[in-house]
């Protein structure tokens, strides 16, 4: 798959990320119905239709690229898998039935276990991010595209750091040390990994958690911005791991410093 064929796919998917934004938010206004599912997190009929809508389009534009979705048992037992989407149709479940605005829309491919295209839509911010193998982008509104190169927008004495908890965990206050992090803010949904590709944020770290429909569009979108991902030890994140399980992440604006 070459980058024309990405940047025809991202085309295609931005009407529909769009929509499924949308519907999201009209499910919401108008009353989500919600269960609980075997891990005993919740899923709403917002999360199901966003899926369906995701999945239908997904397998028109690339028919023979498996799909596998956070809402879907369709394609987990597969193993080594290197070429495949990730969808998490909703990231931040309990911030859309609750009202908040920070839940996000996600889809990212990935060739050879990298990803290469990613779409994340954050619809009741009015934020819809994407890339295609070559730059990143955000739209705000209908018309106004944002070319996404990690600049730095916090001030030059501060580093700004995302978490996903207000309680930090020891490792992580440790790690804060390290890169000389001032202050931080909690977030919930992956669109940390585009507030940090926006500038908006300088770092982001966490421990093993999660799964990597929670983060390939968002990897996809930061690393083409100029941002730097890898685990704690420095690796690079490949994926289709066994169920696919996330390692530690340490997301940077720039190399050092800050």
């Amino acid at each position: 798959m070459n980058d024309k064929d990405l940047v025809s796919i991202t085309d295609e998917l931005i009407l529909t990320f769009r929509t499924a934004g949308d519907v999201a938010l009209n499910l919401r206004k108008l009353g989500l119905t919600i269960e609980n599912k075997e891990d005993n997190t919740p899923v709403s009929n917002g999360d199901i239709s966003v899926n369906e809508i995701l999945t239908d389009k997904i397998q028109k534009l690339t028919p023979g690229i498996p799909i596998v979705s956070e809402e879907s048992s369709s394609n987990k037992s597969l193993e080594n898998l290197k070429n495949f989407w990730l969808i998490d149709p909703i990231d931040g479940t309990h911030d859309y039935i609750n009202k908040r605005d920070e839940f996000t829309i996600n889809a990212g491919l990935i060739i050879e276990q990298k990803p290469v295209l990613g779409m994340i839509n954050a619809p009741a911010k009015g934020r819809l991010f994407f890339t295609h193998g070559s730059d990143s982008r955000e739209i705000r509104g209908n018309e106004t595209y944002i070319k996404l190169t990690c600049p730095k927008k916090t001030k030059q004495d501060q580093v700004k750091a995302v978490t996903y908890s207000e309680t930090l965990k020891p490792s992580i206050v440790e790690l804060h040390k390290k890169y000389g992090v001032t202050e931080y803010k909690k977030m919930k949904s992956s669109l940390k990994f585009c507030a940090i590709a926006a500038g908006e944020f300088d770092l982001y770290v966490a421990e093993p958690r999660a799964c990597e429909w929670d983060i390939a569009a968002g990897h996809a979108i930061l690393k083409n911005a100029g941002g730097i991902i890898t685990d704690f030890e420095g690796k690079e994140i490949l994926y289709g791991k066994k169920e696919f399980k996330n390692p530690s992440l340490i997301l940077k604006r720039s190399i050092l410093p800050l």
